[in-house]
């Protein structure tokens, strides 16, 4: 009996122990045993971009208006045409106009002919007043009265002037050279300028040089600097990427719902004209370029331990704002050691390391069941590390 006891107790111990050793050894994960997988810290470059996008323009486009109302009477410009300062490009009718000039020139004529004749009245008042044939009220009245005349033939003078601008305007120029990239209006529609100028034309004046408007996230505006460089598609080319420069960043913010961008002006060269006004850039600024850095896989940042890992050492209870946690295998594979690390910048794939880490460290990026599962199941992420 006593013998029989004994082996009841000590075969479940050895068994305990064998249970213990194959958990330290290779940890078990209902699908089979787990391994670390890992990728070693290199040395490489890094660039960092900031994305937006935004929609090409002119970097000088001037709307072609018409200061008075009246018919199209004719058109000279259309679509693309190619237009140089001064020439003329429409014409609105200019049948009332001219009839106005008409009216104003004939009143100041009247004005003019009342002006000889109040002139002539007080020339005689000055005459009969030493002869006491007329008083002196009368001539201070007829001096009045040519004041008053002259004052009109220059109310009149002007009224002439406007009448002849208003004719003047109904020849419609390009204030620029350029080519017109919209037009507004067709022969015999009729414009008002009542309220507002009416728009004939847009004339862009060199598309050889184009802006691109874009709007950058207030996460991202601190990184973006005048004088970057910048590439972008379009998707009239997508397998073609263009080149253009930062060329001022405004601090004037927009909100929409609740997001704040900032509006980024770059300026890109356009000798072939590929590049249309209107067409949605997709940008990336480049706004780092380190060579040779310390650099790990952003998988290696993400990990985060399954429940029930052993570790030699493991992470600290506080990090501040600058630091992260990675993990290291031990030499046997079957226990991490947190490894607490500064980074720098990261392109998406891999993040700069700045200290913590040493060349060719391995750190951990995922886990790998060796029976046929994928994976482990992961617990929550110890302090500092992301999700």
């Amino acid at each position: 009996m006593t013998r029989q006891i004994k082996r009841s107790i000590v075969v479940p111990f050895r068994l305990a122990l064998l249970t213990l050793a194959a958990t330290v050894g290779c940890r078990p994960s209902g699908a089979g045993l787990v391994k670390f997988e890992t990728v070693k810290a290199v040395r490489g470059d890094l660039v960092q971009h900031v994305t937006a996008s935004g929609s090409l323009s002119a970097v000088v486009s001037v709307d072609v208006g018409s200061q008075v109302s009246g018919k199209v009477a004719a058109l000279y410009a259309d679509y693309n045409s190619r237009v140089t300062k001064g020439q003329l490009v429409a014409e609105i009718d200019s049948t009332v106009y001219a009839a106005a000039l008409r009216q104003s020139e004939g009143d100041l004529a009247s004005a003019k002919a009342t002006v000889t004749l109040k002139r002539q009245n007080l020339e005689r008042k000055k005459i009969l007043v030493p002869q006491r044939a007329a008083s002196q009220l009368d001539l201070d009245q007829a001096t009045a009265e040519l004041a008053e005349a002259e004052a009109t033939v220059a109310i009149k003078e002007a009224a002439v002037e406007s009448a002849r601008a208003n004719l003047g305007y109904c020849k419609i120029t390009a204030p620029v050279d350029g080519i017109v990239i919209a037009r507004k209006v067709d022969v015999g529609q009729t414009v008002i300028a009542a309220m507002s100028t009416p728009i004939l034309f847009t004339v862009a004046q060199d598309i050889k040089k184009m802006n691109i408007s874009t709007s950058v996230s207030e996460a991202d505006i601190g990184q973006v600097k005048d004088g970057q460089p910048v590439d972008f598609t379009v998707d009239a080319f997508p397998d073609e990427v263009f080149h253009g420069k930062v060329t001022q960043v405004r601090k004037s913010p927009t909100t929409v719902q609740n997001v704040v961008t900032y509006e980024c002006v770059i300026t890109v060269d356009n000798p072939g004209e590929k590049l249309f006004p209107g067409m949605t850039a997709n940008v990336s600024i480049l706004v780092a370029d380190h060579r040779q850095v310390l650099k790990i896989a952003n998988t290696a940042l993400r990990f985060s331990p399954p429940s029930g890992t052993l570790f030699e050492q493991g992470p600290p209870a506080k990090l501040d704002r600058t630091q992260r946690i990675v993990y290291s295998p031990s030499a046997d594979g079957t226990k991490l050691r947190a490894v607490v690390v500064r980074t720098g910048i990261t392109d998406g794939v891999d993040t700069e390391i700045l200290e913590g880490l040493s060349d060719g460290t391995a750190v951990v990026t995922s886990t790998r069941a060796t029976g046929g599962g994928r994976g482990a199941s992961l617990g929550p992420p110890p302090p500092g590390q992301a999700p």
